[in-house]
């Protein structure tokens, strides 16, 4: 298959290259810069450029392409709604390309949309319950509902709040910051709230088994840690960095974590039974504890 790649010099759309790459199939990744062009040239795949806000260049893209995995997002969270609409839009266009089709589209989502579900797992079939109007990133699954209706065969990835390998510069390395920064590692309460996890190399892969199964399923769990407990995620940090690991009241908490401080507090144990059924995937490469636990992630 001609895959084409948004986000494709990502820190998860640079390793789904490498894993579609590595199985056979050509890639064509959109970037946005010089220099970007000429990493992704160097990993083999073809260069398209363009960027998520210029829509025609998607809907060229996705017109060359025999199925389309949509991994970039705008990471701004000063201008969060603004950024989750330019999705909306991005995704449209991706999805009017491939109209009239059978060609796959698999978009970028993620499992904190659906928050907790009581003390039970948050599965593949659970919708959110809010809009966009609460929820901005809700937008992404809302444009893809929108062209399912269309007879576009679309899918969303749920990825989890961390993931994680080599190059991380998500939620993990913004605690380790606020770490440094405040001289403790704090986690909320009893910082038994839990967040899933999957290493970057491992989601590469769902995605890759995702399109070459025609993206049947209309929603995937990219899960292979389904609750980590917080309050380990600190404790592993707070031992790297030679730091206290203290609890922070939720009073204190938005003091400490300021707009990090629902992420922080956030419980979301997900399942990804359902599509590790369906699409064979097994996650192979390190838990998060055992990931974060190395040199790498504490370099300045």
């Amino acid at each position: 298959m001609r895959v084409f790649v948004t986000g494709a010099t990502g820190f998860v759309g640079s390793a789904i290259v490498q894993d579609l790459l590595a199985a056979g199939h050509r890639v064509l990744g959109l970037v946005r810069s010089d220099d970007k062009a000429k990493a992704l040239a160097a990993t083999g795949a073809e260069v398209h450029r363009g960027d998520v806000e210029d829509l025609d260049s998607l809907r060229e893209g996705a017109g060359k392409a025999d199925g389309v995995i949509h991994t970039a997002f705008i990471h701004d969270f000063a201008r969060f709604k603004e950024v989750c609409e330019i999705d909306r839009r991005a995704i449209a266009a991706l999805g009017a390309a491939l109209e009239g089709s059978a060609r796959p589209l698999i978009v970028t989502s993620g499992t904190g949309l659906l928050g907790g579900k009581g003390k039970g797992k948050v599965t593949e079939d659970d919708l959110h319950s809010a809009g966009a109007d609460a929820i901005p990133r809700v937008a992404t699954e809302e444009a893809a509902a929108e062209l399912a209706e269309r007879g576009v065969r679309v899918a969303s990835m749920r990825l989890p709040p961390s993931v994680h390998g080599d190059g991380d510069h998500g939620f993990v390395p913004i605690l380790i910051d606020l770490a440094r920064e405040k001289g403790v590692s704090a986690y909320i309460g009893e910082g038994d709230n839990v967040w899933p996890a999957v290493h970057r190399l491992d989601a590469a892969n769902l995605y890759r088994r995702a399109l070459e199964t025609g993206a049947t399923m209309p929603r995937y769990h990219a899960v292979a840690d389904e609750g980590v407990p917080f309050r380990e995620i600190a404790t592993v940090i707070g031992k790297r960095l030679n730091l206290p690991v203290v609890s922070k009241t939720p009073e204190e908490a938005a003091a400490h974590f300021a707009w990090f401080a629902h992420f922080a507090a956030m419980s979301n144990l997900a399942s990804s039974e359902k599509t590790r059924r369906l699409t064979g995937w097994q996650p192979t490469r390190p838990g998060l504890i055992a990931d974060l636990d190395r040199p790498i992630y504490f370099q300045k």
